[in-house]
């Protein structure tokens, strides 16, 4: 019995054939997937940074949106005039996440194998205690070093109180160091280094000296991959903000 040969269906001229709605479908779930992290100035904002890092050390996919300077919720924010943090903010599969050490915690348990938290529970519980004094705590380092990566000031005379926090936090440093051995706070890198980062940033700018175990945490900090993309995007920023230009 002789077999009928059978033509293909014609496809219409000049239009693509349509991909199948499955794989239609799975692109665009797909996508959707990917989380977004709003952050405020590159430059200026420390929140932002330790955001980005987080989302960077815990190996997450994310898109940036970025709130333009001029925005008064973003001036709010880097001016420490705001009574909440509300930037960094990350949506991710149908969460809305702000407030650093909220992401952090959060991107602990979507990757704990990322290792932003210690596996020890001591080590965890002192890590989360470092964190948390950052996070709340050091104001008057804050308000007279404002973070400011194109700036560069040499000689800078740091007042009492913002030397008491530096000091403060030379001696966290120094600690962990020394207890869990290094080359980062608690030996891998993870969420303390995140927080601590724009503290890393501000020795710099306003060329504070510091001891050499500290010095070298710094370089190391400095170096990463990540801090080298954070700052060419920050010294790319053509916007200016007036009032951080100004001396404390």
């Amino acid at each position: 019995m002789s077999k009928v040969a059978t033509k293909p269906a014609p496809r219409t001229a000049g239009k693509p054939a349509r991909a199948p709605l499955h794989k239609t479908a799975t692109r665009a779930a797909k996508a959707s997937e990917v989380a977004v992290l709003t952050l405020s100035s590159k430059n200026y904002s420390s929140w932002s940074l330790r955001g980005w890092l987080l989302a960077r050390f815990a190996g997450l996919e994310f898109h940036e949106r970025i709130i333009p300077p001029d925005d008064p919720d973003m001036k709010a924010e880097i001016l420490l005039l705001s009574p909440s943090i509300l930037v960094p903010c990350l949506t991710h599969e149908g969460c809305k996440v702000w407030d650093t050490l909220a992401i952090a915690e959060y991107l602990h348990e979507i990757r704990p194998q990322a290792g932003l938290l210690p596996a020890d529970r001591a080590a965890r519980a002192h890590c989360r205690a470092i964190c948390g004094e950052m996070h709340s705590g050091f104001s008057a380092l804050r308000s007279a070093l404002p973070m400011n990566l194109k700036a560069h000031c040499p000689g800078f005379k740091v007042w009492a109180r913002a030397q008491a926090d530096i000091d403060r936090i030379l001696a966290i440093w120094r600690d962990c160091l020394a207890t869990y051995g290094g080359p980062y706070l608690f030996g891998s890198l993870g969420m303390a280094d995140a927080m601590y980062a724009p503290v890393v940033t501000r020795l710099q700018t306003y060329d504070v000296p510091v001891d050499e175990a500290c010095a070298q945490y710094c370089a190391r900090i400095l170096a990463l991959p990540a801090m080298q993309e954070w700052r060419r995007a920050a010294l790319a920023e053509p916007e200016e903000i007036d009032e951080l230009d100004a001396e404390f």
